[in-house]
């Protein structure tokens, strides 16, 4: 298991510099999405284990962690990206917010909001497609391992639930600790 938790690691570490990467200045936005990404991986594998939904083994926790560390990446780049774009572009609303004496999260809250629905979309749209339109890999790479159609069936179920609850944690982290900090110019203000 050790070895299992020291791959989740480089794993996650990989994915939250590449996200942090993708969201501008590597060492101004990696404690962001580690945060970001650290919550959408620990809560949902915490419950999923705990709970019993999937033996805590170290190949369980290697193919779940791995699953949902990507999506966790895939979500914060989504989310920040989204919100800076947003708020870039209604830039003019954010500064009339700011000279009527709005707070900073105050003036970017749809933004962030716009920019939280957006990341998540993917994943609602594997999880309300999934066996409509493509068989999901989760599922697929089980039967190939040798578990039973309705195991694996058990086992994609569970990994989508989690991949949602990852999307949901995540992008919310991402987004409302970003906006208020996003900003053309120099009236980027701190959260």
């Amino acid at each position: 298991m050790r070895w299992v938790a020291l791959a989740l690691a480089v794993m996650f570490t990989v994915a939250a510099a590449t996200s942090a990467r993708r969201l501008g200045d590597l060492r101004t936005h990696l404690p962001l999405t580690a945060l970001a990404m650290g919550g959408g991986v620990l809560v949902p594998l915490a419950v999923v284990f705990t709970a019993g939904a999937i033996e805590p083994t170290a190949r369980y926790a290697l193919a779940i962690g791995g699953i949902v560390i990507g999506n966790a990446m895939t979500t914060s780049t989504l989310a920040g990206r989204r919100v800076v774009q947003a708020v870039d572009d209604r830039w003019d609303e954010v500064e009339g917010w700011l000279a009527l004496g709005a707070t900073p999260r105050r003036a970017t809250i749809d933004m962030a909001r716009h920019g939280l629905r957006e990341a998540i979309i993917p994943t609602t749209d594997q999880t309300r497609t999934t066996g409509l339109v493509t068989l999901p890999g989760a599922f697929v790479g089980a039967i190939f391992g040798g578990v039973s159609p309705l195991e694996a069936g058990r086992f994609q179920i569970v990994v989508l639930a989690a991949l949602m609850a990852t999307a949901a944690i995540t992008s919310a982290v991402v987004a409302f600790r970003l906006a208020p900090r996003t900003g053309k110019g120099s009236s980027r203000a701190a959260a």
